[in-house]
């Protein structure tokens, strides 16, 4: 397993997660597939998938040697689950809110632990338990605005958005300072369907989106 900081530093550099979920393990796993091939290796597994825990194990004993490949747990809101999670091989523990006790878990295992924040509150909670990276969830809610706001107070919060994340406002969400998305059912929304082709495709639109989003960005602070 990867050391918590070069996790850390392989999410951030990556730029997005795909928030993968299903209505059966194999939905889940193919799912995850797509999304790897298409080019967005941080893979979230959600919880709420069956037997999430196998599909994590599965993942990571086929991209064993893939350096690009990184598989995290989503939806994590116990102890008991994270525990699960990280036995299983999960690289990262991902939830819709902050607990203490899945915090608590995640350092004892220096596990990354990326918690759900709705409000300043919330981050302060998640900063002082030892989150490096906070999710600000649903984005869809709190608007792009709320990156910038917070970036007030704490200058050094790394804020990954989920919730609200689409290829037409992706710009937006990067400009305002978030350093990660999270996009869900807009990527992989099409594997309900059966439709893994089309995961592969949204999920190569996103990743290249980011990508010239990130360069280009870059590109204005060197000037």
């Amino acid at each position: 397993m990867l050391e918590k900081s070069k996790v850390l530093t392989q999410i951030q550099n990556a730029g997005i997660v795909a928030v993968v979920r299903g209505n059966s393990k194999e939905e889940a796993y193919q799912t995850a597939k797509a999304c790897i091939q298409g080019g967005v290796g941080s893979i979230e597994l959600a919880f709420t998938a069956p037997h999430a825990d196998e599909v994590i194990g599965k993942l990571n004993e086929e991209y064993a040697g893939d350096a690009d490949v990184l598989i995290g747990a989503g939806t994590v809101l116990d102890p008991q689950t994270a525990r699960v999670a990280i036995i299983a091989g999960a690289s990262y523990i991902v939830s819709p809110s902050f607990s203490e006790e899945v915090a608590k878990v995640c350092n004892l295992y220096t596990i990354p632990y990326i918690p759900g924040c709705m409000t300043p509150t919330d981050i302060q909670q998640a900063l002082t338990f030892g989150s490096e990276i906070v999710k600000l969830f649903p984005g869809s809610i709190m608007g792009s605005s709320m990156i910038s706001e917070l970036h007030g107070p704490f200058p050094q919060v790394k804020v990954m958005v989920t919730g609200g994340v689409k290829l037409d406002n992706l710009a937006e969400w990067f400009d305002k300072g978030a350093k990660i998305v999270g996009v869900g059912g807009q990527m992989v929304g099409p594997a309900a369907l059966g439709d893994f082709e089309k995961v592969i495709e949204n999920a190569r639109q996103f990743k290249d989106q980011v990508n010239e989003i990130r360069h280009s960005n870059t590109d204005k602070v060197l000037l």
